[in-house]
């Protein structure tokens, strides 16, 4: 997401090309790649003859659904079946270990509500809903699991999973990594530090950025929602913000975490920017952001 290319990406926007991203990655010392939106990087054998050419895993792609509504819920399972199908392929192309193979990354869709006025757990979830939720989620771990790939869950903010204590109520009822994302749990009220130690058993995929709370807040505080948030620079590259990375690091490397660690900045282009001036921001972000993780990874 770091070059704005992810599931809200304006229909018709210019976007950096998939092979100049690559490009960029590969320059900056990166092993692999997110998925993106659905055809991106190229479907099949595009998509596996992009990512050898870089020698690129794939870590993984997001897969959000309407966890509590069960209706919706099962109009989306096909998005999910297809979505699995090109992890499975991409896993059984590529080989290698098991902990990097793609792990399809579920979330729940939250509600306009949730999206509007991100962390705020504005619009919750009664007790039926958290029953639909879980088992729902609990339905979608099985079927990524059946296709011999492991699922994980990311916490994110504008769904209803994005409280400290929402995260903890999922975890006691559904039996799924998580995949621990520093700045949407910052956005959800959490800190990331003082969490990752007690959570770090359950903890099999990472998505880490940089947050400038102040920025945060101003855009909270103004009544932004995630549209706003990813606009406004508020997630920084590394060094840029407040995240205490090494406390996060090293409780990671305690716990014996061995993954994929997925650097996102959440950022969409500003308005009148030159994809050029963008592309070269975001090289100089991830030389930033890569060279920060040395000492772990």
């Amino acid at each position: 997401m770091s070059f704005g290319v992810f599931e809200l990406t304006p229909e018709g926007a210019d976007t950096i090309a998939p092979d100049q991203m690559l490009e960029i990655l590969d320059e900056t010392g990166y092993a692999g790649i997110d998925l993106g939106p659905a055809g991106y990087l190229g479907e099949g054998e595009a998509l596996i003859s992009r990512l050898r050419a870089h020698d690129f895993g794939l870590a993984g792609g997001w897969v959000q659904l309407p966890m509590s509504d069960d209706d919706a819920f099962e109009a989306a399972l096909p998005e999910l079946d297809a979505a699995i199908t090109v992890f499975a392929d991409a896993a059984a192309a590529l080989g290698g270990p098991a902990a990097f193979r793609p792990k399809p990354t579920l979330a729940d869709s939250g509600s306009e509500a949730r999206q509007a006025r991100p962390g705020l757990a504005v619009d919750p979830l009664d007790a039926a809903g958290w029953d639909r939720l879980a088992a729902n989620a609990a339905r979608a771990a099985e079927r990524v699991r059946a296709a011999g790939l492991e699922p994980t869950f990311h916490h994110h903010a504008g769904t209803f999973v994005e409280s400290p204590d929402e995260v903890e109520r999922f975890l006691d009822r559904v039996d799924v990594g998580l995949t621990f994302d520093t700045g949407h749990l910052l956005l959800g009220g959490g800190d990331p530090a003082a969490v990752v130690e007690r959570w770090a058993p359950r903890i099999n995929h990472l998505h880490l950025k940089d947050v400038d709370r102040a920025e945060l807040a101003r855009v909270i505080d103004a009544g932004g929602g995630m549209v706003e948030v990813w606009s406004s620079g508020a997630f920084a590259a590394f060094g840029d913000g407040d995240i205490d990375l090494a406390t996060i690091m090293d409780a990671m490397d305690r716990a014996g975490y061995a993954g994929w660690i997925v650097v996102e900045q959440d950022v969409l282009p500003e308005a009148g920017i030159d994809l050029a001036t963008f592309a070269a921001r975001r090289l100089a972000d991830h030389r930033t952001n890569r060279e920060a993780l040395r000492p772990w990874a």
